[in-house]
């Protein structure tokens, strides 16, 4: 069941970051860390990743994986150039960019455990 609504919770899940990314977010609670928003960006790209992944498994589509990274990698990167593009008030972050693919790196090694789990 969950194949079946692949599509709908990745179009929402996509366009909820980009406006995250692009709005106004100065109501996001704080953690506690000066490094907040770097956490916030980690988690939001591992979800990405594994959103896309569930999706592109319902596809015909070979190197899932390497897609879904490649995908939430070069998304989180032209987020980063809009930012300095479309806002005034956000501004563009190479950390963020580094954030954005650890969380993706993440993500990957989370799929790859889980298959070599359902293997054994």
């Amino acid at each position: 069941m969950l194949k079946r609504w692949s599509l709908p919770i990745m179009l929402v899940y996509v366009i909820a970051l980009t406006y995250g990314s692009l709005g106004n977010v100065s109501g996001v609670p704080k953690l506690g860390f000066s490094f907040d928003d770097k956490i916030y960006h980690f988690l939001a790209y591992a979800i990405l990743t594994l959103i896309l992944f569930n999706f592109i498994t319902t596809t015909t589509v070979k190197h899932k994986m390497a897609l879904s990274a490649s995908i939430a990698v070069i998304y989180g990167i032209i987020i980063e150039v809009l930012q300095s593009t479309l806002t005034d008030f956000r501004t563009p972050d190479y950390y963020d960019v580094v954030a954005n693919t650890l969380g993706v790196v993440f993500a990957i090694v989370l799929l790859r455990f889980s298959y070599k789990l359902k293997l054994k």
